[in-house]
């Protein structure tokens, strides 16, 4: 299954090419929507992963490199009337912009992360690609940064610092932002996350305390063990990250379906597990993930 043709991807070129200041008037001029509507569920496809050098999926370690794949995927999902939005750096916004994707939907602009994965420098965590006056001057709706706390590493406190310049920017613009934050170490030359329940509610202290104001921020965080006791160290709104795209399928939606039962949680951003599922195909991973989200929308 398709959604996007040659023809698509040979205007997107053009464009990008002899006309690229009507990427900026195309994404600022699309129609917009409110962030929370109907029964308040936000159910937002990932696609910020290419920029951060993450490709790869499950055993294929370039799955994600081909850019015209991955925006046809993007398409089939984002044509989804239970997807309520999409997360993305500038270029990907931007392409789908240009594709007519993005009319009614939430954009949600990532801030991206300089610490490449296996790079000497990975805990430096500095934003790279958005940022909020550049998104509220694209009509960008939501923004996304990731937080990775390494108490050995010293990378870790401009990391804090910047994100929480971040969240006060953003309270400030009116802009909701949603914090990413895992508390992370290395091991054996790896930097990894821990999902234990202790230290998801830890990094959920910290993230929910940065910037002036917190009257913006949102957390996205990974379902794991005891997730009642770990959504009761928060009033702030919540959306369920993905989680790994190699696990069974059904083991993933039935953790997914508990989790957005629990009070406060308020919906899925997910990308590869949905995108790149190598047991259901790319419409019927999104049908079941919006059912989920969304029970009573009929696809």
């Amino acid at each position: 299954m398709t959604a996007l043709t040659e023809e698509d991807f040979h205007r997107l070129r053009t464009v990008r090419a002899e006309s690229p200041h009507t990427i900026r008037e195309t994404l600022a001029g699309r129609r917009r929507r409110d962030i929370i509507r109907g029964d308040g569920r936000l159910f937002i496809i990932a696609a910020d992963h290419p920029a951060r050098g993450a490709l790869a999926v499950g055993g294929s370690p370039f799955a994600m490199a081909d850019r015209y794949e991955l925006l046809d995927r993007l398409a089939i999902a984002l044509r989804h009337p239970g997807v309520d939005g999409v997360l993305g750096t500038p270029d990907i916004i931007d392409d789908l912009a240009m594709l007519g994707l993005l009319d009614d939907k939430i954009v949600v602009g990532s801030m991206n992360r300089g610490g490449l994965r296996g790079a000497t420098f990975e805990m430096d965590d500095r934003y790279t690609g958005y940022d909020v006056p550049a998104m509220v001057d694209s009509g960008i709706d939501f923004a996304k940064a990731l937080l990775r706390v390494n108490l050995d590493d010293d990378g870790t406190a401009p990391t804090l610092a910047s994100t929480a310049d971040a969240v006060t920017a953003a309270a400030r613009a009116d802009l909701p932002i949603m914090l990413e934050p895992f508390l992370s170490r290395r091991v054996d030359g790896r930097v990894v996350n821990d999902l234990s329940p202790d230290a998801v509610m830890l990094s959920i202290a910290i993230a929910s305390g940065l910037g002036a104001s917190s009257a913006s921020t949102w957390l996205k965080l990974p379902v794991v063990d005891d997730m009642e006791r770990v959504l009761a160290a928060t009033t702030l709104p919540v959306l369920l990250l993905g989680g790994d795209a190699g696990a069974d399928p059904d083991d993933t939606f039935s953790s997914w379906e508990d989790a957005l039962s629990l009070p406060g949680v308020r919906g899925l951003t997910v990308g590869r597990t949905l995108l790149y599922s190598s047991d259901i195909d790319v419409a019927s991973a999104i049908d079941v993930a919006a059912s989920l989200v969304h029970p009573g929308l009929t696809a």
